[in-house]
């Protein structure tokens, strides 16, 4: 089991940076990692709200929203063969900033086992470009 662990401050207001993140049909707005992107649920985005994400090197993922706590957590977890886990976001209102505490977990499972250490590798980095697309769109607007 892998987690890896990075904290980022964003100058916007929580509610905002929240709403960017739990919208994952917008993705492709501003993540380089994801052409395209769908809400599969009707009704308002809360627990258990489902998408469709396309992640280059994975194609299209589903995904839906765990943990969520408006503006202050949610778990974006992928449903996936190749591994568990999930990107946990952790927001702290900071006066007129936001820090965001991300997490992500990747646990391979059966054959993928033996990739590990590439995927871990490539979460990393691919964890990277996502928090600086995220604060490169949000901080432009």
């Amino acid at each position: 089991m892998a987690i890896f662990k990075l904290t980022q401050i964003i100058k916007k207001p929580v509610e905002e940076v929240f709403d960017t993140v739990v919208h994952i049909e917008n993705f492709p707005k501003w993540s380089p990692r994801n052409p395209s992107a769908r809400k599969l649920s009707e009704g308002e985005i809360g627990e258990g709200t489902r998408f469709e994400l396309e992640i280059k090197g994975f194609g299209m993922v589903s995904q839906e929203l765990q943990e969520f706590k408006r503006n202050r957590q949610v778990r974006v977890v992928p449903h996936i063969k190749m591994f568990t886990g999930g990107h946990r976001f952790i927001f702290t209102a900071q006066s007129n900033n936001t820090r965001i505490d991300h997490e992500i977990e990747m646990n391979p499972k059966g054959f993928y086992i033996l990739f590990a250490p590439i995927m871990w590798m490539t979460g990393k980095k691919n964890l990277k470009e996502t928090i600086e697309a995220l604060q490169k769109y949000l901080e432009s607007r």
